[in-house]
């Protein structure tokens, strides 16, 4: 039967640049799936020597446990000033940070929107699952309308909470970035898909064409206190009429 099986099938062989170093996430959590898809592809371009990841705070701080490539840990939010500095200051690296929605779009919101609009070199990788994960399940700038959360009960509120920050479609105005996507990672051809504008995200930092940020609607099992099948389908239903997938930028 082994001799039957072959090498395009064996689609859960780990990257050579992840350790064994036990999961923490979640069951039904992206962030595993992410991580794979981006030592794929720093290993298949060839970067390994030559990447840094930040990490800022949040479950995407952990990022480092499992990728074998130099790390930078950041304060909350300070993840693109942080890449900033690592890229100016080593121009032939790539450099790449991995952030979440509470990160990215909360109390990092200046230092993505100046990092951006400066046109730093750098790649933005965003998971945006509507939710702080890590601390407790609370209320995020992208939690939908309605939706409930440890500190909006009832539901977000637009008079008490605003509206959902759509933040890749505020940065994807600015002249400094050169490309924006939204993808997910729910099905593999979405994975497949990922995979390719992660690619396409690296190349263009490497040649010096701007910020490109790859966002990633995502999933939170424990946060939105479901299932990892729910969270999946609830996503489909909920998430992605809100933030709706492709490119929203190519320069």
């Amino acid at each position: 039967m082994n001799n039957m099986i072959q090498p395009e099938n064996l689609v859960y062989k780990k990257p050579r640049l992840m350790n064994d170093h036990p999961m923490h996430y979640c069951p039904g959590c992206s962030h595993g799936v992410v991580h794979k898809l981006v030592a794929e592809v720093i290993d298949e371009m060839g970067l390994a020597e030559k990447t840094i990841g930040i990490a800022p705070v949040g479950c995407a701080v952990f990022a480092y446990n499992y990728l074998d490539i130099d790390w930078i840990e950041a304060a909350h939010g300070r993840a693109p000033a942080v890449a900033t500095a690592a890229k100016r200051l080593n121009p032939n690296k790539m450099v790449f940070s991995y952030q979440g929605d509470g990160d990215l779009a909360a109390i990092g919101t200046a230092e993505t929107i100046h990092a951006c609009n400066r046109g730093e070199n750098i790649v933005i990788i965003f998971i945006n699952n509507a939710i702080y994960g890590m601390t407790g399940g609370q209320m995020a700038p992208t939690t939908l309308l309605d939706m409930k959360t440890a500190t909006c009960p009832y539901g977000r509120n637009v008079a008490l909470n605003g509206y959902p920050l759509k933040i890749s479609n505020l940065l994807a105005q600015l002249e400094g970035t050169c490309f924006i996507t939204r993808e997910t990672v729910h099905t593999a051809a979405a994975v497949k898909k990922t995979k390719k504008m992660l690619r396409k995200a690296f190349e263009n930092a490497m040649a010096g064409k701007g910020t490109s940020v790859v966002e990633v609607v995502s999933t939170c099992a424990s946060g939105w206190k479901m299932t990892p099948d729910q969270a999946n389908k609830w996503m489909v239903e909920n998430l992605l009429p809100e933030y709706p997938l492709g490119i929203l930028k190519e320069k």
